[in-house]
């Protein structure tokens, strides 16, 4: 017997798309009125609704919880980071939802002292972010940031080490923080009007250790980037020499340099930006390392003396078939990522130089055979011969590695542990191509039970495709409980992600963005015919931008999925560009387009999901929304969930279509802050998942026991 929700139709006759309906609103707009007091009574309303939709399936999600809990480690003890004077590590207590920062002096182990405990600060707080966390170089003082309501906006705290008090400096900053190298000096962030980080400034701190005391100084403004298209980023090379100010907006940016030891010094920009470059810098005494695409659309990299004579070397030219995603520059040489276009795989490089900047070696680094995620871990020291890296797979969970340079050993120091009857080797993962409209192959990774691989499976279709974010391998302890149930997991890596590359994410944006609802759709039917996924068992899942990806999808082919969860989606995409005066607008215009511009308008209004929403058409949908998202307003998601709502009203072949929208009243766009919050409400989407794939079975086996935390 089927777990079955309430009969829909009951629950439409009092829906609020009819309660709240204004005649002379159709699309819904008002409820942008933030301080209308009806809109909170809408959103509560469809809260209540979602509520008790959701009722008879609350013991499968306490079912989903708990093995999630019975799986995972709970009590979680991060790598210890030698720094030049402690050594640093995070606990996370077995019932707790934030970690707790320890520290002990590098030659006394056993002096293990407390110095940051975010659990407690989190106490008083429905909702806490940290923003960034940043140690003095002298190890003595402690500075970051945290948002307390989610609309990521953020205060600035100070306290001396181990044991002073919190003491608030700023108020209404962004969240980026970086010391300078004279240990007094701060580096910061503001926002403008539409929350941009538009400015980078300079905090000089009065700090008195024998008091623990700090105060301002002086504060004075560093750098302000006045073209609305641009935001500003902080950082520090790991040489100590240099403190970096970036301007950049999704194509173009421009880096600024000020000497670390001396940060009163005006900043110097190291080259002046022009549209459509990009340029990223990093430092070896006597040398800066440029990765640029200035005629080399896959990024190449070039060395110039530091004196800036003017004449660059090509260290690593441009290649059709890989791209140069980022470098980190030691005493020794370089680490360089490159991404392959063909495999859509990130490999390491490592390069070694004389005295004389001769390249003495140039080697991949070792790593587990693919497709995986690889990462170059936390590497403090500007001369260590010791690497950490760290690597997922969507079949094996995080995995961290010392790699010693000199003797070529590589050593596991960390696997995320797993509990409970479903082991990596159980499961089975492939990648599939998928060809789209214009022939183009496009990867789709799937994963699921090794006993049910050649079957044709229930399956949940997930997306990104914006960016140039790519969707790498990744481990989930929560999509165990869905696995455990018959689901095969697939993604699809569209093109406007960077899983193949810089080319990959120019042909999925502006006038190509329709390439990524094609490649989407492709990578359904691509699983259906390879008898991976039954056809109608499919659920398409997208969040944020991958809200969008799955928007559009179902305008146009809805009777491809079964049903779709959308997280915090961006589906009314031609009104929210249309508004500079929205957090992130302007900065998004060489995204998706400047609708100031009329081709662009008319191309973005071709695919905005609010836009050309087949109403009669959307399979079961649950929609959810935060009240404190500055990326995504709350109101994007509501729009659609009332539109839908009134069309199952106005349909009786629709009164018994599922429409739900869950707002989050107290978080912001990346969702709730604590652990056990956040795997709840996770719990409840895969709920309905397994719902909508006709896996809600009362007769559900049960996770194994466990002592669940009281959340």
């Amino acid at each position: 017997m089927k777990a079955q929700p309430p009969n829909a139709t009951a629950a439409t006759q009092a829906a609020p798309a009819t309660t709240y309906l204004r005649q002379d609103d159709a699309a819904w707009h008002w409820l942008e009125e933030r301080d209308e007091p009806a809109v909170r009574g809408f959103l509560d309303a469809a809260n209540t609704q979602t509520d008790q939709w959701f009722r008879p399936l609350d013991p499968l999600v306490e079912r989903l919880y708990a093995g999630h809990l019975a799986r995972r480690e709970l009590a979680v003890t991060g790598l210890p980071s030698r720094l030049d004077h402690y050594t640093l590590w995070s606990e996370t207590a077995a019932d707790a939802d934030y970690p707790v920062w320890w520290r002990h002096p590098n030659d006394a182990p056993d002096q293990r002292e407390t110095f940051f405990d975010l659990e407690a600060r989190a106490r008083e707080q429905s909702f806490l972010e940290l923003g960034d966390m940043a140690l003095s170089p002298n190890e003595e003082w402690l500075a970051w940031t945290e948002d307390t309501q989610g609309d990521e906006t953020y205060r600035l705290f100070i306290k001396r080490l181990p044991n002073g008090q919190a003491i608030p400096l700023l108020d209404d900053i962004g969240p980026e923080l970086c010391w300078a190298e004279d240990r007094c000096t701060l580096l910061f962030t503001r926002y403008d009007a539409t929350q941009r980080p538009d400015s980078a400034w300079r905090l000089r701190l009065a700090l008195n250790i024998a008091d623990a005391t700090a105060s301002v100084e002086q504060e004075q403004l560093v750098l302000r980037e006045d073209d609305p298209e641009f935001w500003i980023g902080l950082g520090k090379t790991r040489s100590r020499a240099w403190l970096t100010i970036e301007a950049a907006s999704k194509d173009t940016s421009e880096t600024h340099v000020v000497p670390a030891h001396t940060p009163h010094v005006a900043p110097r920009c190291y080259q002046v930006r022009e549209t459509g470059v990009e340029y990223a810098i990093d430092h070896r005494p006597g040398y800066f390392y440029i990765l640029h695409n200035q005629g080399a659309k896959h990024f190449q990299l070039e060395v110039e003396e530091e004196h800036r004579s003017g004449s660059r070397q090509v260290v690593i030219g441009h290649r059709e078939n890989s791209t140069l995603e980022g470098i980190d520059a030691y005493a020794w040489g370089l680490v360089v990522a490159e991404r392959d276009h063909r495999e859509a795989q990130v490999r390491l490089r490592r390069l070694e130089f004389d005295g004389d900047h001769r390249l003495t070696l140039d080697a991949a680094l070792p790593c587990s055979p693919g497709p995986l995620s690889l990462n170059l871990g936390d590497s403090p020291h500007f001369d260590d011969r010791v690497l950490r890296l760290r690597e997922e797979s969507f079949c094996s969970p995080s995995s961290w590695w010392s790699l010693d340079l000199d003797s070529g050993q590589r050593q596991l120091l960390k696997r995320q542990p797993l509990h409970g009857d479903l082991m990596p080797e159980d499961l089975s993962c492939r990648r599939l191509w998928a060809v789209s409209h214009d022939g183009e192959q496009v990867p789709v990774s799937v994963v699921c039970r090794k006993d049910l691989a050649d079957q044709a499976l229930p399956t949940l279709l997930y997306g990104y495709g914006a960016y140039g974010e790519a969707l790498d391998p990744w481990f989930s302890v929560a999509r165990l409980e869905l696995l455990a149930r018959g689901v095969a997991f697939a993604v699809a890596h569209v093109r406007g992600g960077g899983e193949r590359g810089e080319p990959w994410y120019l042909a999925g944006k502006l006038e190509h963005k329709p390439n990524s609802f094609e490649d989407f759709l492709a990578a359904r039917d691509a699983l259906v015919d390879a008898g991976q996924s039954a056809p109608d068992r499919i659920v398409a899942y997208g969040a944020s931008a991958g809200g969008l990806l799955v928007g559009a999808s179902l305008n146009q082919s809805p009777q491809a999925f079964c049903a779709a969860v959308l997280d915090v989606p961006f589906v009314d995409v031609l009104r929210t560009m249309e508004n500079p005066d929205l957090p992130l607008t302007t900065a998004e215009y060489t995204e998706w387009g400047n609708p100031n511009h009329a081709a662009d308008a008319r191309r973005i209004g071709s695919y905005s999901p609010l836009d050309n929403l087949q109403e009669d058409a959307w399979p079961p949908v649950f929609l959810q929304g935060s009240w404190h998202d500055s990326r995504v307003p709350y109101w994007e998601p509501a729009k659609l969930y009332a539109r839908l709502s009134l069309a199952n009203i106005a349909s009786p072949a629709l009164s018994n279509r599922v429409t739900l929208l869950k707002t989050d009243m107290d978080s912001g766009h990346g969702g709730a802050s604590g652990r056990f919050k956040a795997w709840r409400d996770g719990a409840q989407q895969d709920a309905f998942i397994l719902w909508a794939l006709g896996l809600a079975d009362e007769g559900d086996s049960p996770a194994p026991t466990t002592d669940t935390p009281a959340r």
